[in-house]
């Protein structure tokens, strides 16, 4: 009977590390909250297949609206809901929540400061074949630039359910951002996400790496590869990154020669600018940002595009090899 036990809590625990696509653990948490909580709306562009909110409005149609292609109303008419005393989770694709709607989250969301959720998928280069006109690289830098604004990327699926139930207890505005792929599990079983408060891995001597999203993954790799070759590199899950964790970033600092960034993301005023605005006025250090660099994204696999911009392990450690010479 024992043994049975364990080989069921094995099965179990594998199911559970299988990749999943941030998006879809997104549709699981909000499902959950939405048995839990009545003050729980959600909003959708007509893309609730894609951002998985489709699961909760099966389950809670009273409470899910789709807006359709119109997303200044879907801003308009969720921070409308958050006046009301609801709890207005809106989503749709990363590239049409922050920029199409940019002015309705700042003059709405922001600079009213109301507790609504903007959580959005597709992000990144990652949305693949849809080309450049679909992939989100600048999101992190125009929401991060908001007053009131909280600008979170989870690493993977484990993390992305923790989030978005921290969230829903935290009063303001915040953005999430998710992706389309599915991801693997790097986040350790007994992980507690904490709105402003880094994940550190290992922190390393020669160098740190502090990444958001799926460029954890990638980070992890590249420290495994570079401790075979006598190099102590260490890994920092930035996942919220406004507001940054700077006390984990200034230790980080302290104790090697080097401090990367690397984001699914341009390289400028996403998370390598948000570290290096910081080191640059409390402890300058040596820091290369590892990211799309001043380009718009094309069309490919994720795969391709990862190896094309340089958003591979292979790439990070051939970056910190050069960096450390």
């Amino acid at each position: 009977m024992g043994e049975r036990k364990e080989k069921s809590e094995q099965g179990k625990q594998s199911i559970e590390k299988k990749p999943i696509a941030t998006r879809d653990a997104y549709g699981e948490a909000l499902h959950e909250l939405g048995k839990k909580r009545q003050d729980i709306v959600v909003l959708d562009a007509d893309l609730s297949g894609s951002t998985k909110t489709g699961k909760f409005a099966k389950a809670f149609p009273e409470r899910f609206f789709n807006i359709g292609v119109s997303e200044q109303d879907l801003i308009g008419t969720a921070g409308g809901l958050s006046l009301t005393g609801k709890l207005p989770f809106a989503s749709t694709f990363a590239v049409f929540e922050t920029g199409r709607a940019w002015e309705q989250i700042r003059q709405t969301v922001c600079y009213s400061n109301l507790n609504v959720k903007l959580v959005a998928t597709h992000s990144g280069i990652t949305v693949g074949e849809d080309g450049a006109s679909h992939q989100a690289i600048e999101d992190v830098a125009i929401m991060r630039v908001l007053p009131n604004m909280t600008v979170i990327v989870p690493a993977d699926g484990i993390e992305t359910k923790q989030v978005i139930n921290a969230i829903a207890d935290y009063n303001g505005p915040v953005y999430v951002r998710l992706g389309r792929s599915k991801v693997p599990v790097v986040m350790p079983d007994d992980y507690d996400f904490k709105i402003g408060k880094a994940h550190t891995f290992h922190l390393g001597k020669d160098a740190n790496i502090v990444a958001m999203g799926i460029m954890v993954t990638a980070s992890l790799e590249a420290s495994k590869i570079l401790k075979n070759e006598c190099l102590d590199v260490g890994v920092i899950n930035m996942s919220t990154v406004k507001p940054l964790d700077t006390e984990t970033v200034l230790n980080a600092s302290k104790i090697c020669r080097l401090i990367v960034t690397a984001e699914e993301h341009s390289t400028i005023s996403g998370l390598g600018g948000a570290v290096s605005e910081f080191l640059s006025e409390t402890n300058p250090t040596r820091i290369i940002r590892i990211g799309i660099k001043d380009d718009f994204g094309c069309s490919g696999t994720s795969e391709e595009l990862l190896k094309l911009y340089g958003l591979t392990a292979e790439n990070i450690v051939k970056t910190i090899k050069e960096g450390l010479k």
